[in-house]
């Protein structure tokens, strides 16, 4: 295959020339338009990459009316849920060339009008809204704009499509895990319950209590913070009376890995004489833990490539069904 020198910018003349077919073929199937065999698309799509060639930004969003960018808005300021939800949005959109501007709003109504207004400056195709909290929404109202809209992990108006883990289906396994364990005395330590996740992997742990057979010990959920801090203060008071646990199911690893700590601590054996599971699949802290921690995955990757992929359909035309989109979490087992 004779190609242009190094030197020389790639362009579609190129691509068709040594693909065999005219420049009008090898638009329509770079551009993904036009009624082309797959194999002659993937054929030509081959011949490109391997001549290393780049589209023209400028050209294509001249021709199709489309700058090729999508915004993606957050006020996760740790970047705990954004960063792997962007990494899913990035990895959806690659392979139909769109780049991704990610802003940061931290909560500040003007901060985010800036950012918003700066991304319809750049005229991109559509927003991304995430966050943290499914019942707290990004301050600032996102109706009516000239560009679709897709919500991920933050609240959405009901005709929106949101995007969020399947909180009740993951505790449910967390719980069903704890019983095929043979635990019977199984405890729920998690966050404030003012959170709507808090209080729904509650009622999902209690469901699942009640609904095994034989049916374990009375449902217990403490509530607390999102800290090691309080995994140590839930083992203090629950370890303060004769009837100790031998399962429990915390609402984040954070907290788990408090919980074995402080279990650690007082010679209890994990998982021998108690087993844990966390939830979020924190990397970081799950695979640190020790012993490591069997947790819940929210696939917060998946769940933001998904939102870019009902973000494209919706730039191209396709109307997706509003309303709550919710994607089914993983168990990990390790090792606790």
């Amino acid at each position: 295959m004779i190609g242009p020198t190094s030197s020389e910018r790639v362009t579609i003349y190129d691509v068709a020339r040594i693909a065999e077919v005219s420049v009008a073929t090898a638009s329509k199937a770079l551009n993904g338009t036009g009624r082309i065999s797959e194999q002659t698309r993937d054929r030509i799509k081959r011949v490109a990459q391997q001549l290393g060639f780049r589209p023209n930004a400028l050209a294509r969003s001249l021709t199709s009316k489309r700058s090729f960018t999508v915004g993606l808005l957050t006020d996760d300021t740790y970047g705990r849920f954004t960063l792997p939800v962007m990494a899913g949005v990035s990895e959806g959109l690659i392979d139909h060339g769109v780049s991704v501007f990610l802003c940061a709003v931290e909560g500040n109504p003007d901060l985010t009008r800036i950012h918003l207004d700066a991304l319809l400056d750049k005229q991109v195709d559509g927003i991304i809204a995430t966050g943290k909290r499914l019942d707290k929404p990004l301050p600032v109202d996102l109706h009516n704009l000239p560009v679709p809209v897709v919500y991920a992990l933050t609240a959405g108006p009901a005709d929106a499509v949101t995007l969020v883990p399947d909180d009740r289906q993951g505790a449910i396994q967390a719980v069903q895990h704890l019983i095929a364990r043979q635990r019977r005395r199984i405890v729920h330590v998690t966050g404030p319950e003012t959170f709507e996740v808090a209080r729904e992997r509650a009622r999902a742990y209690v469901d699942a209590l009640r609904s095994a057979e034989p049916a374990p010990a009375e449902p217990c959920v403490l509530y607390g913070t999102w800290s090691e801090r309080w995994g140590h203060e839930a083992v203090a008071r629950l370890w303060s009376g004769p009837d100790h646990p031998d399962g429990i199911f915390c609402g984040n690893d954070q907290i788990a890995r408090g919980v074995i700590d402080a279990l650690r601590e007082r010679g209890v054996r994990v998982p021998a004489d108690v087993s844990i599971v966390g939830f979020d699949n924190w990397e970081i802290v799950a695979e640190q833990t020790r012993p490591p921690l069997t947790t819940i995955d929210m696939n917060l990757k998946e769940l933001g490539r998904q939102a870019g992929l009902t973000l494209i359909r919706s730039i191209t035309g396709e109307r997706a069904p509003g309303g709550l989109w919710k994607l089914p979490c993983s168990l990990i087992v390790r090792g606790s």
